[in-house]
């Protein structure tokens, strides 16, 4: 394993509810600017408290597919780029440096928003060629994160694809799904529509450093429970698994997960991708350096002596000793508990109905 200095590099001191400590550069920056402490400053010039900005975009698409077998879905849309709960693990980070921002606090504070969002999946939606897939609300970000309690993208989006009788799940990690069960739950009477909510600990404190804005566990847990009794599927994701960090929490949450009414559940071990390895490292060294070494020597274990491993089969899972034994526990627990495994239930693409939208004129 390289060395790292886990003494907390420059001192970092992470601002209250954000997630990242610092705000490093993206991999396309053609130049650096560092911040130093000199001893000259007074309290007055201490930097204010970051705010959230909204940032607007119009995007010329709003479904993205892929073709990974590794993700249990073609077709995605993100109304959100960046993510206010501050997860320091995100492995969306890296894409905020296609707008030339950083992965670290800008990441959690310029939320880019597609304004366009509504009408562009209403035109796709309606176009005679488009083929229908079931769509999923939150691959990358979180599409439940503060910002959507009053912008409401994501509410406007189940709309449309109400309107349309057009299959969708949402993954979240926040409890204000619940607020939307007015059309989530006639969709899924249709089979129509299914829930993943994310839980990675239950742990309040840890919880406020690895994802300071998220919902708690014990709120997720409740917003599984509140969706079950609505009628909709829900997903258990225990994601991600950090060794030496929430490892031990695995069956503990499996059990709440199940006890709340989830249907399924599915795992996914801390993948660092990019920019995303020095920032974990950062979060070691400023809230675990006493186990910062384990951690990173058995993250390493799982990724061929890396940080990461981007190949189909194991990004999601890793290899070695841990990742087989993390891989026995859960199929240990899901069959004494009776959990089918995987992400979706299987939901009906055949009531697609096309709608007219010059019918809207009259």
């Amino acid at each position: 394993m390289d060395e790292w200095d886990w003494t907390a590099p420059n001192k970092v001191t992470p601002q209250k509810g954000r997630g990242a400590a610092s705000n490093p550069d993206s991999r396309f920056a053609d130049r650096s600017i560092t911040t130093f402490q000199d001893g000259w400053d007074s309290q007055d010039d201490q930097p204010n408290k970051l705010k959230t900005e909204v940032l607007k975009e119009t995007s010329r698409t709003i479904i993205s597919t892929n073709n990974s077998p590794d993700i249990p879905f073609q077709s995605s849309i993100n109304p959100y780029k960046g993510c206010e709960h501050g997860c320091i693990y995100c492995y969306a980070r890296p894409t905020h440096a296609y707008w030339d921002l950083s992965p670290g606090l800008d990441f959690e504070t310029k939320i880019i928003v597609k304004e366009n969002a509504v009408a562009l999946l209403k035109d796709t939606l309606s176009k005679p060629g488009y083929k229908v897939s079931p769509i999923v609300i939150g691959a990358n970000t979180d599409p439940y994160q503060p910002l959507e309690a009053t912008l409401k993208i994501t509410r406007s989006l189940i709309k449309v694809l109400s309107g349309f009788n057009h299959p969708f799940s949402i993954i979240s990690k926040s409890g204000m799904m619940t607020r939307d069960l007015d059309l989530l739950a006639p969709m899924a009477e249709k089979r129509l529509f299914s829930a993943a909510i994310s839980v990675t600990t239950l742990d309040n404190d840890l919880k406020r450093k690895l994802e300071p804005r998220a919902a708690s566990g014990q709120v997720r847990l409740d917003t599984i429970r509140t969706l079950t009794e609505a009628g909709i599927p829900v997903s258990l994701m225990v994601a991600p698994i950090i060794p030496s960090i929430n490892d031990n929490e695995l069956e503990r949450i499996l059990v709440a997960g199940h006890d709340a009414g989830a249907v399924s559940a599915t795992y996914i071990l801390l993948r660092l991708p990019l920019e995303v390895s020095d920032m974990f490292r950062e979060w070691l060294a400023v809230h675990f350096p006493d186990r910062a070494d384990k951690v990173m020597g058995i993250v390493q274990n799982t990724r061929g002596g890396q940080d990461y491993q981007s190949q189909f089969g194991e990004r999601m899972r890793g290899s070695g000793a841990f990742a087989d034994l993390l891989q026995q526990r859960f199929d240990v627990a899901c069959r004494r508990l009776g959990f089918k495994r995987g992400e979706h239930t299987s939901l009906d693409s055949s009531l697609f109905k096309r709608v007219n939208q010059q019918l809207t004129l009259f």
